[in-house]
């Protein structure tokens, strides 16, 4: 009995807790803006119940836009900067054809074509390209961006750097010319965009970096391009000329040759370098080559001490400023004379200016460095010690 009274006592007080809490709100104090008074008279403060975040209604002040990742156009930053660059310099670069050789009489031999590119470098109608796309060619042919074809002049070639100029006689208003930028301010790592006509494409545009800088470029066994340009972006046959481009769409290299054993792209590319071109075109536009001083020697032999003078020009300027070459001697065996050439008495190059010029390509940049008229100092080996010679260069 005891037991059913307390359960009963039990139902009764949760009847009751329940009907408090349901209580209707209007009889609770008020929520905002007023102040509500409890049994004893005592004034409530309002109480201000936030509304969670997720239901929250968003205000324009509240509300962000999604990052634009496109242009008006759809291109992301990257494929902007690349249109732009080809939008900028597509009408500049010319498609370069030339034909070697000619028909030979009965048996009728075709003539070797071949193609490369080239790009516009002012409004008189000057193309640039590499020499070795036009050397020994009998017929140039120009192609603009119109389509259009004009038959090309030489105007003048240098094989040393491998840079040319060619003409056309062509309206101003195809004639765009390229933007020239300072090469030496160039980074590794810098993206660059090279225009071409590989395989025949004309006006095919590849991407890349600059792998490296101031690379060495062999032309000859005793020549060789300084500053040198290392890209990865693709070179094939056909970009030989090209412009080598920097993200402003400006010139910064001429694309010249590619790393490869099957003569196609290998991800090593070179570029003569913008500077080394500006130097080299008012020369050749005005002489129709790059005019170098003279120092008189013509034949040197490498050792590993230094350059054996081998032949100088009798009345050249290192002759003429008292540097020895090799001696003619007189033997007799018998009844016989003949003469021997002595190397023993020739003097050792071993420097220029104080700079040491070991190799033949080292000493030519160091002479080619100055100018006609200029005095330099060729520090050589005499005798077995050290002498210096003053040289005035030549012509």
């Amino acid at each position: 009995m005891k037991q059913i009274a307390i359960c009963f006592f039990s139902a009764a007080a949760g009847m009751v807790f329940g009907s408090w809490l349901l209580t209707p709100t209007s009889s609770l104090p008020a929520a905002s803006g007023q102040q509500a008074a409890d049994d004893t008279g005592l004034q409530i403060p309002p109480v201000n119940i936030p509304t969670p975040a997720c239901n929250r209604p968003q205000s324009p002040a509240y509300q962000t836009a999604e990052p634009r990742a496109y242009d008006a156009d759809g291109l992301t930053p990257d494929e902007a900067a690349a249109a732009f660059v080809y939008e900028s310099n597509n009408r500049s670069v010319a498609n370069i054809a030339t034909r070697i050789g000619g028909e030979r009489f009965l048996f009728r031999e075709n003539p070797t074509e071949d193609a490369g590119s080239g790009f516009v470098i002012d409004k008189a109608g000057h193309i640039l390209t590499n020499f070795h796309v036009v050397e020994g060619a009998q017929r140039i042919l120009v192609t603009l961006f119109d389509g259009e074809t004009y038959e090309a002049e030489t105007v003048g070639g240098d094989a040393v750097n491998d840079i040319a100029v060619i003409r056309v006689d062509a309206p101003a208003e195809l004639l765009v010319p390229v933007t020239i930028a300072d090469s030496s301010v160039l980074k590794v790592g810098m993206k660059v965009f090279a225009i071409g006509n590989p395989f025949g494409l004309e006006r095919t545009m590849t991407t890349g970096i600059i792998s490296s800088l101031n690379r060495t470029l062999p032309v000859t066994r005793a020549r060789s391009i300084k500053s040198v340009i290392q890209i990865d972006a693709a070179i094939n046959p056909g970009n030989s000329g090209g412009p080598l481009l920097d993200a402003h769409g400006r010139l910064i290299g001429m694309n010249t040759a590619i790393a490869s054993r099957t003569g196609q792209n290998s991800g090593i590319g070179f570029a003569i370098p913008s500077n080394l071109i500006s130097r080299v075109i008012p020369e050749l536009i005005e002489h129709g080559r790059v005019i170098r001083p003279d120092i008189g020697i013509s034949q040197v032999l490498k050792t590993e001490a230094g350059l054996r003078i081998l032949r100088m020009d009798p009345d050249g300027p290192a002759a003429r400023a008292g540097l020895k070459g090799p001696q003619l001697r007189r033997r007799k065996s018998g009844f016989v004379v003949f003469e021997v050439e002595d190397r023993s008495v020739a003097d050792l190059i071993v420097g220029v200016n104080g700079k040491k010029t070991l190799k033949v390509d080292e000493f030519l940049s160091e002479v080619e460095s100055h100018h006609p008229g200029d005095t330099i100092t060729v520090n050589v080996i005499r005798d077995g010690k050290p002498f210096s010679v003053k040289v005035t260069l030549g012509r």
